[in-house]
């Protein structure tokens, strides 16, 4: 017996840089633990393997991942028991609220030879400058596909009757949340997916892996998806429900999902890059072009918007390959790291965190 797994992106290259929602995923934890060391430092090994162990004893376990390298692990939390392990390195440096009570400090640095890092300060300089150029290369071809994306958008929005795109949200919201809980909702905010060193990376299958009533919103950029998940957002909320948000991991301002668990609800933006059709009893389509467009707008701007997205295309390429040149450099770091590291001292600190999570969920049961 395995425990529920959720898997999700708290934080996000985008348009605007690197942006967090850690401490909104952290916030209600009454135990963190922060790790700190550099790459290479087993801070990733150290919180998947804790996760994989308490996982396969029962307990639900989620995962945040790194959206710099697609192997990795920001993050871990427990949270029948409230207890998260954490990168707590740049850029998500996380600050302690209730030092030594809520949050611990765990150093892996602890456990590396100076000395041996030293012999390689030159390379090790070279990586880091190089790591932190291939990020602001990325950001800066990001906030340009942005710029195109906008005015790629202003075609559909032009052409858009507000009317009927609110009369599909306001059925949607009338169908799931008209019976109130009487209760103040909880929100989470998160990222549907990730621009990583491999292309777009979402989440999406596991995370509405056990929603009865998935929504799949179908459209143009510009076409009110991301307006009607924010509304639906503001109505499930006034209405008691508690709401993950899901983000686009492009431009953070912009809603790719939301689920209401409670009302056994998802609804997401299923076009590229993260498009799914339906495969399941209580998957339906809300196609926003048919609902809301003016007829023929695809015909009438062929070539602008051929313009348009054959150009966000070359600039989100352009983007992935500056973060493929950032994680080159992140693996020459974690190399010379690697060869500097005591990994038996890693262990023992890794045996000492379970046993405080073993302990954890032993009084949960008693």
């Amino acid at each position: 017996m395995t425990g529920t797994v959720r898997n999700y992106f708290a934080g996000g290259n985008t348009a605007y840089g690197f942006y967090s929602y850690f401490e909104n995923n952290l916030q209600d934890l009454q135990r963190l633990f922060i790790l700190k060391g550099g790459p290479g430092t087993g801070k990733s090994t150290l919180m998947e393997q804790l996760g994989v162990r308490f996982e396969q004893q029962g307990y639900d376990v989620d995962y945040i991942h790194c959206a710099s390298d697609n192997g990795s692990i920001d993050g871990v939390i427990f949270p029948q028991i409230q207890v998260g392990i954490v990168d707590g390195t740049a850029p998500h440096v996380i600050e302690p609220t209730l030092p030594g009570i809520k949050e611990e400090y765990v150093n892996l640095g602890e456990a590396w030879d100076r000395a041996s890092l030293l012999q390689h300060r030159e390379e090790i300089s070279r990586f880091v400058q190089e790591n932190q150029r291939g990020y602001e290369c990325a950001y800066a071809a990001f906030n340009e596909a942005l710029h195109i994306h906008d005015q790629w958008e202003g075609i559909y929005i032009d052409n858009m009757d507000f009317t009927k795109a609110d009369i599909v949200m306001k059925t949607i919201a009338q169908r799931f949340f008209s019976h109130k809980l009487e209760k103040t909702s909880k929100r989470v905010d998160r990222y549907l997916g990730a621009a990583t060193p491999n292309g777009a990376v979402d989440f999406v299958p596991n995370l509405t892996e056990d929603v009865p009533t998935r929504l799949f919103i179908k459209g143009r950029p510009g076409s009110g998806k991301s307006t009607m998940l924010k509304a639906l957002t503001e109505k499930a909320m006034s209405a008691g429900y508690d709401v993950e948000v899901y983000h686009c991991g492009f431009d953070y301002n912009s809603l790719d999902m939301i689920i209401a668990r409670e009302a056994g609800f998802a609804i997401f933006d299923s076009t590229a890059p993260h498009e799914y059709f339906p495969s399941r009893d209580g998957d339906e389509i809300i196609d926003m072009y048919a609902a809301a467009i003016t007829p023929g707008t695809d015909e009438r701007y062929q070539d602008e918007i051929t313009h348009y997205s054959e150009q966000y295309r070359e600039k989100m390429n352009e983007a992935i390959a500056h973060l493929g040149s950032a994680k080159k450099a992140h693996d020459g770091l974690e190399a010379l790291y690697m060869m500097a590291m005591d990994y038996e001292k890693v262990d023992q600190i890794t045996e000492n965190i379970a046993l405080e999570i073993a302990a954890a969920f032993h009084q949960l049961k008693s």
